[in-house]
């Protein structure tokens, strides 16, 4: 039931035509110099989240990176369902000296399941290496760009994507080279 309900205020969040969110001021100052983008409900946390369209994450990205975007505190993915989108998330921060709080923003991009492409934030923030590495391993998002992607957890020859809501597990796997 709180899983229900859980999936219900996600697909409200990530809904916008339900009701008009207003916009934060990193929405405001992208809208202004012209990137293209949707403003989602805010997080739990009170953090600005963006939906942005894969075309345009790196113009987006990198305008956030020169506005004071600094540091991926985070990037991952998750599935919204069986035959829904994919999403790859990005978590940024302004990392400045003496910040108390710095200010954050959350970026989505929503992938459809049949051919998720984005292009890597990895020449942007270096700190993408890794983490869209999982994401690729675990939903088969491909980050278009990136230097080594290939999995990262999983055995090179494994079949699928672990995390996808749609993933039947195999009832085995053989270590070819277990010794």
């Amino acid at each position: 039931m709180a899983e229900e309900s859980k999936n219900q205020g996600e697909q409200a969040q990530e809904n916008p035509e339900n009701k008009p969110v207003p916009a934060g001021p990193v929405s405001s100052w992208l809208t202004e110099n012209g990137f293209n983008h949707d403003a989602l409900e805010r997080d739990n946390l009170g953090v600005e989240l963006l939906k942005v369209d894969a075309d345009v994450l790196i113009p987006v990205a990198t305008a956030l990176y020169a506005y004071g975007f600094n540091y991926l505190q985070c990037q991952g993915a998750y599935d919204t369902g069986p035959g829904g989108e994919l999403v790859s998330f990005y978590h940024l921060i302004k990392v400045s000296d003496n910040a108390h709080k710095p200010e954050e923003v959350r970026l989505k991009v929503f992938l459809p399941r049949a051919n998720p492409k984005v292009p890597s934030v990895y020449w942007i923030w270096k700190g993408a290496d890794w983490q869209e590495r999982e994401s690729y391993d675990m939903y088969g998002i491909v980050y278009e760009g990136h230097p080594n992607l290939k999995r990262l957890l999983m055995p090179e020859d494994w079949k699928g994507w672990p995390l996808r809501k749609d993933y039947i597990s195999p009832d085995f796997y053989e270590l070819q080279d277990a010794y």
